[in-house]
Parts: structure tokens; sequence; C-alpha cells
């Protein structure tokens, strides 16, 4: 699969500028942002390059840098949960998005669960993979846990920058541990690339502070939560406790020790067959039109036509008001904003 991806900027509440990429077509998946990411230089990663192959087969799949990180402004002030909420909302508003899947990976996954509790309307589901609720230093039980929640902020601030990759080579063993020497390198660069050892550092100390344990027992929306069970960057009970807090969520346990799936090991099928099998994808297929109803099917196949709502509600003896109901359900089921991308959706299915 060739990947061609397109970038624009948006502008967060307090003026912070974000990069966002998209990739592919169909119905939007979006992904909140997470550390360590530059829009640009992951299309040719070797760890990321298979996620965004995957993730853009069926939808037109969404991320964007963290502010501080890659092409996203770095000039930050505020390294907050709000504001990171609010660089959600910011590029969801900016691209017009009625209602979507969202994916929250590690602390993406607070970022995620807090943006689907207050806009409850525009997700449709929720995933979450590697993530938690409690930062390092909220679930830090001993001197021993918040010593070494806090050496790795001090690490980050004495060594990221330096040439040498051995400072760095203690997050990417975190990261992917199963990964081949070239995977390591990348990543290695990545961090270098991505942000700056002051930015990096105050990223990660704002993760250690997050705790969104109450809000994700609000949740109401359906959720499924993956982890590997050898994950060393948030470990595996973290996963498992957060599952538990969030009403009706289902949790899938993954026979891998990286905090970051590798293609080439057996969990990264299982997690993609657990992630499409949820979104409602079967194998080798792609296509939400199975969320719609019989009605609404035969209203999109007369839109399909050319017919506008007047000659849809004549033709199938509905009100006008009926069948533009009927239609703004249509796009909101399909994640689609124009009745030319509704059609894409027909078209795919003949």
């Amino acid at each position: 699969m060739q990947l061609r991806q397109s970038l624009r900027f948006c502008n967060s509440p307090d003026g912070t500028r974000i990069a966002i990429a998209s990739i592919g077509s169909g119905p939007p998946l979006v992904r909140a942002a997470h550390w360590l990411s530059h829009v640009e230089h992951d299309l040719h990663s070797p760890v990321w390059r298979p996620w965004l192959t995957e993730l853009a087969r069926h939808h037109s799949y969404i991320r964007y840098d963290q502010r501080g990180c890659g092409l996203s402004d770095s000039e930050v002030a505020d390294f907050s949960l709000d504001a990171w909420v609010s660089d959600l909302e910011a590029v969801v508003d900016s691209l017009q998005l009625r209602r979507f899947p969202l994916i929250g990976m590690s602390q993406g996954g607070a970022v995620a669960i807090t943006y689907a509790l207050r806009h409850p309307e525009r997700v449709s589901h929720l995933v979450l993979m590697g993530a938690y609720a409690r930062g390092a230093m909220q679930r830090a039980e001993t001197p021993a846990a918040r010593l070494e929640a806090e050496t790795l902020v001090n690490l980050i601030r004495v060594g990221w920058g330096r040439d040498n990759p051995a400072f760095r080579q203690v997050f990417t063993n975190q990261f992917i541990p199963g990964g081949t020497p070239s995977q390591h390198q990348w990543w290695n660069e990545l961090e270098r690339l991505t942000a700056s050892p002051e930015n990096a550092a105050r990223t990660l100390e704002g993760f250690h502070r997050m705790d969104v344990s109450a809000l994700a027992s609000q949740l109401r929306v359906p959720t499924l939560v993956l982890h590997a069970r050898g994950d060393g960057r948030v470990p595996f009970d973290e996963g498992r406790r957060l599952a538990a807090l969030i009403p009706g969520a289902r949790f899938v346990p993954l026979d891998s020790d990286n905090h970051v799936l590798l293609d080439t090991e057996p969990a990264w099928a299982d997690f993609l067959g657990e992630l499409r099998g949820f979104l409602g994808h079967a194998a080798g297929e792609g296509s939400p039109m199975q969320a719609l109803t019989p009605a609404e099917r035969e209203v999109l196949q007369l839109v399909a036509q050319g017919l506008d709502n007047s000659a849809i509600a004549q033709q199938l003896n509905k009100s006008e008001k009926t069948v533009r109901n009927q239609v703004s359900s249509i796009f909101d089921k399909l994640g689609v904003r124009t009745r030319a991308e509704a059609i894409v959706h027909v078209h795919r299915r003949e």
C-alpha cells in the first residue's frame, strides 16, 4: 500500500500551532497525540509505517504532533492535560469532523478519555492501547518508584540531546525491547528529532502528574482496551485497572513485551483483528455501511443517484424533514461531511 499523506496546521486556543497528517480515505479514524511523534518522519519509519499502512486501509487515518514535538510548535509554555485536550479539540474542529472512532495510545489514552467525556456526541468508539489512567508519580507507592520516575525526567535533561545515543537507548528499550538494531537506531533518532531535551522533560513530567481515574469511570462509549503483558513502559496492571474503571470496556491482553507493537510479532495480527472487529470491519471488508438501517440504505442509494432531499422524499413518500434527518444520521454513521463522500461508500460495495 503506497502511503501518501496530506499535511496541514491548526491553532490551539492558546495560539500553539499543531501539525496534522491524514492518510487514506474513507471514514475518519483519529489518534490522540502521544509522546515521540513526527508526522513527516514517521511516514518512513520501520516501526510506525506498518501502523500507518493498516490503520489507513479502511479509514482516513488522522494523527497530529503533540505540542512541543515534531512539526508542531516547539516554543510552548503549557504542558498539561487540559492543553493536550484543547489541541485535540482544535484538530477535530479544524477538520470539521462530526463523529469518529478515537484511538489513545500510551499517555494519549488520558487525552482520549478526557475528550470522549467532554464530547460524547463525537466519539463513536474508543480504543486504548498501552494506556493508563494514572501517571507514574500518581501510581508510585514507594520512594523507589517515585525516584525512578524523577530519574527518567532528569536523564532526559542530561542526555537527550547528546550525539551519543546511550541515554536515549534507555527509553528505546522500554518502548521496543524486541526491535531490530535498525528499529532501535531509528527510534533513538526519533527521540532526538522530535523534541528538545527541555520539552521532552517537561512533557514527561506532565504525563507523570496525570490521573483520569475519576473521568474514566464516567465514560459511556464503547471502549476496547489492549495492553501487552510484558510492557516495560506502562505496567500491564495499569492497563487492566483502566479497563476495570470504564463501564462495559472489553480488555484484551496481548502476548508481547513491546509498548509499541511491531508488525513481525504474533501480537500484531491479534491487535489488528481485535481492532477491526471492534470497529465493525470483517476480515477483508472495511465498510461501516452495516451500521445503517434498511431505510437509511434506501435513502443512501437515492443520494448516490444524485437526488436531492426533496426528490427522495417524493419518491419514498416521506416528508422532506424525515429525509433530511435520515441523511444527517447516515453522515454521522459513515463519518462523512458531504454527499459526495457518502456516495464513495456505495461505490465500494458495488
